[in-house]
Parts: structure tokens; sequence; C-alpha cells
């Protein structure tokens, strides 16, 4: 019987748990790795090196009187973004690794709503066929026994 991997995951914290056959079975759930991320819970002055620019607090180039630069510019993803991103990435390679190591046939992803989006963008195409469902909930505090629970009453609800 094939295993099943259930990752859990919020923007910080990445569970993966190995269970054996289907998630209805009331076998044990192995954790086989955690992750943790972090970079998401640093300060942005921690993570930027960046110095501020000359014209940041003044309203004009230099304080010569010249016009101002526009300062309506908006990076298109912010350093908090950029990591979690970063770190969506890692559990794709992490999963696609046990998938090339034949670890798995099944995967269940369950992660915090915010994070679910930014989990499934960089999934793997080979990883696709294997999901069997995910859940948007944040997870990541329980232990095995409780998650197993929670993964049934998913798994029986029509």
């Amino acid at each position: 019987m094939e295993a099943t991997w259930i990752v859990v995951a919020n923007a910080g914290r990445a569970r993966f748990f190995a269970g054996s056959g289907d998630i209805g079975d009331n076998g044990e759930l192995e954790e086989i790795n955690d992750m943790v991320n972090t970079a998401v819970r640093l300060r942005t002055t921690e993570t930027e090196t960046d110095r501020i620019g000359p014209t940041s607090a003044t309203k004009s180039i230099h304080n010569t009187g010249g016009a101002a630069p526009n300062k309506s510019y908006k990076p298109p993803q912010t350093p908090t973004e950029h990591e979690t991103e970063l770190f969506a990435r890692s559990i794709n390679s992490f999963l696609l690794q046990g998938l090339h190591e034949n670890r798995f046939g099944q995967l269940v992803l369950v992660a915090s709503p915010q994070f679910l989006g930014v989990l499934r963008k960089p999934l793997d195409p080979q990883l696709t066929p294997l999901l069997k469902f995910d859940i948007n909930k944040d997870y990541t505090h329980l232990n095995p026994r409780q998650l197993r629970e929670q993964l049934q009453t998913r798994e029986q609800a029509p």
C-alpha cells in the first residue's frame, strides 16, 4: 500500500507526516521533517540591507528645492512575501525529492488560508496528480493523533 504524505504548513513552519495507506485508516502518523522559516519572523530592517535614500523624508531632491521624484513606486513583493514564496519553493523541493525516492504515492496539503495559495503556486506538475485533497486550516500546532482526527473528519464530510 502506498504511503501518504501530509504537509501541514503556514508561512513560518512546515511539518511533514507520513502515514501508511488511506487517511481513513487508524494507523499512526510519523513526523518525518520539520522546516522553519525564520525569515518571516524578522523585521524588515533586519532583512533589508539597502539604506534609505536622501529624499526619503523630504519634499525635494536633496533639499535643494527641486521637484521630488515619484514616491508612489511600490515593489511587486514585500520582503516578507518574498521569503514566504522562497519557503513554499523549498517545501516543493522537499516533496519532489521524496517523490523521486518513491517515498509516497499520495499527498495531502493542509495550510493556513494565507499560505495555501502561495504553496499551490510553485507546486510541481508531477505532484498535482498525487494531491488527494487540501485543507485551508492552520494545523501546525496539532500532534499526530489530533491531526489524524481532523483529517478523518474532513475525509468523512460530503
